[in-house]
Parts: C-alpha cells; structure tokens; sequence
C-alpha cells in the first residue's frame, strides 16, 4: 500500500514539475518591451525553435518515466486484487471448519478486505485519470514535436538574439541608398528638424531606389485601436525582414515630409484576399505638426491602378459622399480626438486613427478582417470599419495587406522607363 502511495505521489509531482515547464515557455511582458533601440529579439521564431529542442529531450524523457511508472501501479494493483480474491477464499474455508469466536475474527477481517477493496478502487480511479493525463500530455508533445518540425523548416540560417541594424545613416531612404545602402532592412535616420535619429525600415531595390515605409499590414497581429500618443510615437514591430505590421508615428512621418526642397511622392500599395495587388501615389505629400494635428496634405493624384479613393466616392448615399469622404486637408482624427468634420465622432466609431472627413472613402488602419468580407453585423459600431479603399473594393470589403511609404518624387521614374499610372518630371536633381 506504500509503495501505490508513493508512486502515486511522485506522478503528480511529476504532473506539477511538467506544468511547471511548460509555464515558462511564455515570456514575461516585462522582458518585451521594444523601442527604437531594439536589442533582444522579442521573440524570434528561430528562438522559440530552439527552446522546443531544448525541451523535447527531457519531455519525452518524462512520458517515458510516467508510463514505466503506471505499469508499476497496475502491476501491484493487480497483486492486491489477486491476495483480495485469495484472503475471501481462505475466509469462506476458516467459515465452514472453526468456531463462532473463529467465524467473529474473520468477519472482522473480511471486512476490513472490503474496505482495503474500496480503497484498490478509488486507486485504481486515480490511475485511470492519471492515464488520460498522460494521453493529454502525450497529445501536446505530438503537437508541439509537429510545431517545433515546421519551426527547423522556417530556421534555415543560424537563429540571431539580436536585431540587425545596418550602419548606413541619413536623412530618408532615399539618401541612404544614395550613400550606399544596397539592402532592404533596418537603419536609423535623421531628418533635418528631428532632435534625434530614429529607426525605419528601407525597401531599397536593384535600380537604387530607397522608399522609407511608414506603415505596413499584413496579418492583423496588431491591434491599430490606438490613442493619440501612440499614433503620434509609433506602435508595432519593426523587423528586419519585414514581416512585422506597425504605424511608424505621425510625429515621425511628418519630420520626414516636410525636410528637403523636393517633395516627396506617397505610394498606397494594396493586396486583397484573392492575392491582386494595386497602387496609388500621390504628389507633394506632408504632415502637418502636431499643433495643426498632423493635417493630411498633397498636390495630386500622381498615378497607379486602384484609383484615387483619398479625393472620395460617391457610394449613392447622397449627392455630398464624395465631398465629405475626401481625405485631402484633414486633420488626424483618433478615438480620444475628435478632429472630424463629423457631428459625430469617425474615429471612434472605427476604432482607429485616420484622416478622417465625414468619414472616410480610404481607411487603411481601420479593422482587420479575416477573409476580407464583412457586414454592418460584423462591425460592432454598424459603420464600415474595415481596411477599405473605396475606389478599388467596396466599403464592405477589408483588404489584406496594405503599405504606406515615400521617395522623393525625382527617384519614381528611376527604373529607366516611365511607371504606369506616374507622370514625369524633369530638371530634378537627386537628393
């Protein structure tokens, strides 16, 4: 009877050291606190990679311990059955060949077999749980061996704890590349009014070209419901291989827009769920400051394929749609700042930060929706709240991914030919 006990006690504190484990595999909050500075991955996926091979040995290790230790269990519950059935005989027996004083003991004593009966039982209630613990566990190391397989197939390189920050420093993208950054990643800059440099992320491609993005979509991982702070400092990840989603910050995007002599051009790039890709850009973008609440400004629509949703649509609602959707002039509106042309309040409505008119015809921070469809139902507000671009799908419609970068307006026409959609302009000297 001991040794059941003991061995009983020592699964369930295996259970309790198991649990402990796999509780650590979540990272403290404290310890993951990204800014501008990076350092420490946080996390990587390589890096949980690792920690799965780390773990897999000693798990399966333990299931292996678990099981030897449950054979053990029911190989002396099955001993104790055998010597219960044994002392009933002998009791019948002593019954029917001793005295009444003799058949007193042994009644005694039968009864307290049926109570050691009881109590095999209720051991043998505790084994069987234990054995649909040890299916569950044996289920979650399946699972997590399958992860942890898919995780070696995306870690082909040696896993970095660092972020890489590239060494060339300037002003934009564009004055990188110019400088001789010849590799999309991550790099610091410093434009001409900022108090300091802080961290973007450059597409630079083959024809020498450095966009600098201020806002990426790609997965709905992160939640664009923010306040104005955060608008206005930047929220996300910035990750050097650019699958991370994030808003650069407004104040950020406007010590960007309004640093050199010649204008920048924005490009709106779009995916919708059926994998199409479309782009907008507009000429002479800025950013108003913060005093003027980062008013959306541009000259003209400058070209590409998904249509200028950023001068409005009419949807049919009413004679005024498209006047009061339109985006150019407006002030950034969030849900703790109401800069609307509204009697209402679009960003809270939303749940987002925008440009916001009364309300809007492009929304690119609104709701992420899976699938890229939804209803009035979907929206908890009624209202369309989704990634929309009104000239391209309908406000019904969420797109999937969408991008927001500049370069200086000279560098559009630099691939040697004329981009569809873009006018060019000439006597520009580079930046």
């Amino acid at each position: 009877m001991g040794s059941i006990m003991h061995v009983v006690a020592s699964i369930v504190l295996l259970c309790t050291l198991t649990s402990a484990q796999r509780g650590d595999y979540s990272p403290s909050h404290d310890l993951c606190n990204p800014n501008d500075g990076f350092g420490t991955y946080c996390p990587t996926t390589c890096g949980v990679a690792d920690y799965l091979q780390r773990y897999k040995p000693d798990m399966d290790k333990k299931l292996d311990d678990m099981e030897q230790d449950l054979e053990e269990i029911a190989n002396l519950t099955r001993g104790a059955q055998d010597k219960v059935v044994y002392l009933k005989d002998s009791e019948a027996q002593a019954q029917k060949q001793s005295p009444d004083t003799y058949i007193k003991k042994s009644s005694n004593m039968l009864d307290d077999i049926l109570r050691f009966e009881k109590s095999i039982l209720a051991q043998e209630e505790q084994i069987y749980q234990l054995q649909s613990v040890l299916q569950a566990n044996e289920k979650k190391i399946t699972d997590l061996k399958q992860m942890s397989m898919q995780l070696d197939q995306m870690c082909k390189e040696p896993c970095k704890d660092t972020v890489e920050i590239q060494t060339v420093t300037g002003k934009d993208c564009q004055d990188i590349a110019n400088k001789g950054g010849k590799v999309s990643g991550l790099y610091y800059v410093k434009p001409a009014r900022a108090p300091e440099a802080f961290l973007v992320y450059c597409e630079i491609d083959s024809f020498g070209r450095g966009w600098t993005v201020l806002q990426r979509r790609r997965d709905g991982s992160v939640d664009f419901s923010k306040n104005w702070i955060q608008y206005k400092e930047g929220f996300g990840y910035l990750s050097p291989d650019d699958r991370t989603e994030f808003w650069l910050g407004n104040e950020k995007i406007h010590l960007l827009s309004v640093q050199s002599s010649v204008p920048y051009v924005l490009r709106i790039e779009m995916v919708d769920w059926e994998g199409n890709k479309k782009y907008a850009d507009y000429a002479t973008f800025k950013l108003g400051p913060e005093v003027d609440a980062y008013r959306l400004t541009y000259a003209y629509y400058f070209g590409g394929d998904a249509g200028d949703a950023f001068d409005g649509y009419d949807f049919g609602d009413d004679p005024s749609d498209k006047f009061y959707t339109s985006h150019n002039g407006m002030q950034f509106s969030t849900v703790d700042r109401d800069n609307d042309k509204f009697q209402g309040h679009c960003a809270q409505q939303d749940g987002s930060g925008w440009w916001m008119n009364r309300c809007h015809a492009a929304h690119l921070n609104g709701k992420y929706y899976q699938g890229g469809k939804y209803t009035e139902k979907d929206a908890e507000s009624g209202y369309d709240n989704g990634i929309i671009w009104a000239t391209w799908h309908s406000r019904w419609y969420s797109l999937k991914e969408t991008t927001m970068k500049i370069i200086p307006i000279n560098r559009i026409g630099a691939t040697g030919g004329q981009e569809s959609g873009s006018k060019q302009f000439g006597g520009i000297g580079d930046i």
